[in-house]
């Protein structure tokens, strides 16, 4: 190469310092740390003791371990259509010409921008199953009154609801763009040979979605997976576990019981798992994914 060439390459490499410096230390130098961890059995304090595996086979035969993917797969598989469904609802609603359709936009993506922990206080005290808005509007209409996050069924799709409702304006942004997106010739195509609304959005526009939809959902379920900040508000995991999620269980073992050693091997068979099943999907979208 010559001289020019590595000046320029010298260039580039200066302009990138800025962003590689604190991707290094903040995410490349803790993943190390974090893999060589998982090989040692450390509660914080005393020195680190080598370990090899055995974190992770201990993890593996662990029921807990299979219970809090259970309700991780449970969350995502409540929270990924609630997510998705609401959000494009709103999308093909904030589409149309309506008055007050700017200020409908900003409303509903306020809450992404929210902090996790106001947004989980809020629906905590909402879903209160003596003293909520909910539960006091549900037995205005005669329904029955879930006792939400303190009965371990219901502790898990209260967090689902949250999550939802918080998430809602994000896919809503995303699809927006999406159905903008879409050539309005071949909808007026469509509704001139005839088709109906319903065929018009089932065999036009949500192919057409396609790549936005692909999107979301590997977005939403990378979030899924790890989720903490609500559940640690509303629940704490509980009641009796009930709710207690991958992420939560990692927190748990380094700060609450001192097995920072098997917390990081946790983390990493979690990183193992959305790394494999967002493979999954990348490999998928080939069959249903249509570009433009």
């Amino acid at each position: 190469m010559n001289r020019r060439g590595w000046r320029n390459r010298g260039w580039v490499l200066f302009f990138l310092l800025p962003s590689a410096i604190p991707l290094v230390l903040f995410t490349a130098v803790p993943m190390v740390s974090s893999a060589w961890v998982s090989l040692h059995r450390w509660n914080l304090i005393s020195p680190m003791e080598w370990v090899g595996l055995d974190n992770y086979t201990e993890l593996l035969r662990d029921p807990a371990t299979r219970d809090v993917f259970a309700h991780t797969l449970l969350y995502c598989a409540g929270y990924l259509p609630l997510v998705f469904a609401g959000g494009l609802g709103l999308a093909l609603l904030l589409n149309q010409r309506m008055p007050g359709r700017a200020f409908f936009r900003a409303a509903y993506f306020l809450p992404v921008v929210t902090s996790w922990v106001v947004v989980a206080l809020v629906w905590k005290w909402l879903l209160n199953p003596s003293s909520g808005l909910v539960n006091s509007l549900l037995g205005a209409l005669g329904a029955p009154q879930p006792g939400w996050w303190t009965d371990p069924a219901w502790a898990l799709p209260a967090v689902i609801l949250a999550s939802a409702w918080k998430d809602l304006g994000f896919v809503m942004v995303i699809m927006l763009a999406g159905l903008q997106a879409i050539p309005q010739d071949v909808l007026e195509a469509a509704r001139t040979d005839g088709a109906s609304a319903w065929q018009r959005f089932w065999r036009v526009t949500l192919p057409l979605l396609s790549p936005s939809t692909f999107f979301v959902v590997v977005i939403s379920l990378i979030n899924g997976f790890q989720v903490f900040d609500q559940v640690y508000v509303m629940t704490g995991g509980g009641p009796s576990g009930s709710s207690q999620v991958v992420v939560g269980q990692i927190y748990d073992l380094t700060f609450r019981y001192g097995r920072a050693g098997e917390a990081s091997a946790l983390s990493w068979i979690l990183f193992a798992v959305i790394l494999l099943i967002t493979a999954v999907q990348v490999r998928g979208q080939r069959r249903w994914v249509h570009y433009a």
